[in-house]
This record gives C-alpha cells, structure tokens and sequence, in this order.
C-alpha cells in the first residue's frame, strides 16, 4: 500500500515544482454550512458598510436582520467556536450589551414576518414582494370587522345612497384628500360601500402627523374601529377605491363656498399680450379659457416662455372659483362649447418649434360669462357657441372637439 504524503512530503514536492492536489478538507454539516453561510452574509455587509450591521427602525431591514443575527452567533459557543478561525474583522469579539427582544427567538423566516416582509423561496436578498409593518397593520384593520349590533338604523342610508348614485344625484369619484374623511361620508372600499358613522378627536401621531379613530360601517353589516389614516390607506391602495359625492340638485357648481363645500380649482380668462398679427387685430376677442388648482398668479408664472401662453405675457380678464367638480371634466365642457370658435394659430416655441395651442378661442368676454352661469343653473346643455351670432344659442349641441384634442 502506498504510503501516504505528509505536510514536510508536501512542500519538498511542491519546491521540486511536482503539482500536489490539496487535501480535503473536512466535510462540515448541511447546519455549519448555513453558519457559515449565514456569517459571510454579515461579513460583506461590514466590508460594504464599514461596520457591524445595527438594531433599530431606522435602519435598513437586511441590516436589522443581520444585526439579530450576529447577536445570536455571539450567544452561542457552538457558533463562535465553528466562525473564529473565519472573522478576521473582529466581529465575534465586538458584542454589544443590549436588551433581550421577541425577535431572538426567531428565525430569519420568522423575523421577516415579524418585519412585515414576505420573502418567497428565492432567497433572504430576492424578496419578490416587501410590505411595510403599516401597510401591513392597514390591511390588518381593513379587514378585522365585527358585526354592527345597531345596522338597523344604518342600513336605510346604504339603501339611499344607492338610490342617488342610480339616479345620478351622487357619483362615485377617485379618492384624493385624507380631508375627505369626515362623519356622514360615504366611501367604496374592497367592493363595498363604507360609512363613517362617527370620529374622534384628532390627535398627533409621533410622526407630527394628525390621526383619529373612526367609527366605519360597512353595507354587509359589519362594522371596524379603525384609524383615519388606515381608511386612507386602504382607499389609496385599492385601485377601485372611490369617494361617493354629497348630492347635487344640477348645477355643475356653486358661486359661493357652503360649510361643507370642498375648493376644486379656478376657471381663469386670459388676454394675450401677443404681437402676432391674429392676435394683435382681435385682442378684445382672443381669449385663453383654463382651469387650474393652483393660483392662477402661478399658473401663468413665465408665460412668455411658455408655447401654451403664445410666448408671451398675459393679462388675467376674469376669474371663477370651483367647488366640488372635476376639473378637467369641467374644462373639457367649456372647450367643448367654444370649439367652433377656437383659434387657429401655429407659434414657434424658444426652440423654434412648432407649436398648436389648444385652449385659445375667439370669444368675446360676455359670453364666457354667460357660458359659465349657464353651467352653474344646469341649463348648459341646452346651448351651442354659434360663431356668427357670436353668442350662445339654445338648441345647438356644443359641437365635439377636433381633432385635435
């Protein structure tokens, strides 16, 4: 039998330039490889980051992870004893004195769950899908219902509510605004149409941000004491989510701002200050028509920079504010009206461009004015812009837009 190399054996071949095939080393267990696995984790951490991975909210979620899971391998001698010859970064020997949490007891899976993640089998470092604790606890209180004892005395709102939205009187709109979020509003959420039947009083969360508990009823009976912000969440969240309208007797808006009114923006006219010849020989005529939900000092900020405004300044001619209305439904009505006398320019933009503003019409002031009264009364769909009368017409249909648009 042959007589097997030893080590002095070895390095005389190998200064005798013979290749010698390295020894085996010793096979280690399916646990020590994850140790081992696990601490290299760690390892490539610090040489990234310069440091031990740390504890804390704060902090990135494989950091805090990693954090648990260098205090375990501290912990336990097994683990120490298997890694040391491995930690040339000192990391076994740099504990830290902290105080015992839930999470020790956990697992990497587990911990992860605690977190609010949900890893899949790829791996702790290819999550497929990561969810935040409050979106988690959101979901969470969404769905933890209890049935609603007095449902009695609700159920008759639901029925009304329904009857309002099949004849039109209510709409169902995207939700926007957490302000939105009042006692007696009507929400859909996860299919079904919600109730907020009482709130309490408005308190600060610890991130400076305002918060109160709800009372909402749902149209299955059920009911949640959930926060406002979690209804918020969820309504956000579900792409079907929607805000159920106060009633309306017509009229597309108001003049004047009730109690419960919420501002939508303003319908702004304005002048061209503009040299262009088209321009310059109808200036009392030629008429932008927009709607904004910003100032409109800020909406026309560097007009003469901007295509849209001709390149030039403008002079505001008129203004009328909006309450509860879809803007850009609004505007597209009002575009709609004047197409047939919208104006047919092409400009170049500071580039030299061309460019075809859209929302220029040749109009005269008064009829605007009339335009949106009649919008305001509701009787607006029984006039057309007749450009040779220049004036609005009963029984002409607003023309389609162009197009164009």
């Amino acid at each position: 039998m042959a007589k097997a190399f030893t080590e002095e054996d070895d390095a005389l071949l190998s200064e005798l330039g013979v290749e010698v095939t390295p020894k085996k080393a010793a096979s280690r267990t399916l646990r020590e490889e994850r140790i081992i696995a696990g601490f290299e984790d760690i390892q490539r951490f610090f040489d990234e980051h310069g440091h031990a991975p740390r504890h804390g909210e704060g902090h990135d979620i494989f950091e805090r992870l990693y954090a648990v899971r260098l205090d375990r391998l501290r912990e336990l001698e097994e683990c120490r004893t298997l890694l040391e010859p491995l930690d040339h970064q000192g990391l076994l020997a740099d504990a830290v004195a902290r105080i015992p949490t839930a999470a020790d007891d956990l697992d990497d899976e587990a911990l992860l769950a605690e977190l609010g993640i949900d890893a899949e089998p790829a791996g702790l470092t290819e999550l497929r899908h990561v969810r935040s604790s409050a979106e988690k606890r959101a979901a969470e209180e969404v769905a933890n219902r209890e049935r609603c004892e007095d449902f009695a005395k609700f159920k008759p709102l639901f029925d009304a509510v329904q009857r309002d939205l099949d004849a039109g009187i209510r709409t169902a709109r995207p939700f926007e605004l957490k302000a939105e979020i009042r006692p007696g509003r009507f929400f859909i959420v996860g299919g079904q149409k919600a109730y907020v039947a009482e709130m309490g009083e408005l308190e600060l969360t610890p991130q400076g941000r305002t918060d109160a508990r709800l009372r909402v009823i749902f149209d299955n009976g059920t009911e949640s004491n959930m926060l406002m912000r979690s209804l918020q969440r969820a309504l956000n969240k579900d792409d079907a989510g929607r805000r159920i309208t106060e009633p309306t007797a017509g009229p597309l808006f108001s003049g004047e701002a009730g109690e419960d009114d919420e501002a939508s923006g303003t319908i702004y006219v304005l002048r061209s200050q503009s040299d262009h010849p088209i321009v310059a020989q109808n200036r009392e005529l030629v008429h932008k028509i927009g709607v904004t939900n910003m100032s409109v000092k800020q909406r026309i900020a560097g007009a003469h920079l901007q295509p849209t405004f001709l390149m030039a300044g403008v002079d505001v001619v008129a203004t009328y504010e909006l309450y509860n209305i879809s803007r850009t439904k609004l505007e597209n009505l009002i575009h709609r009206i004047f197409n047939p006398a919208r104006l047919e320019i092409e400009i170049a933009d500071r580039f030299g461009r061309p460019f075809v503003p859209k929302e220029w019409f040749l109009v005269p002031l008064f009829v605007i004015d009339e335009a949106v009264e009649r919008i305001k009364d509701g009787t607006i769909a029984e006039y057309g812009y007749d450009p040779m009368q220049a004036k609005l017409v009963r029984g002409v249909a607003a023309q389609a837009t162009n197009s164009r648009e």
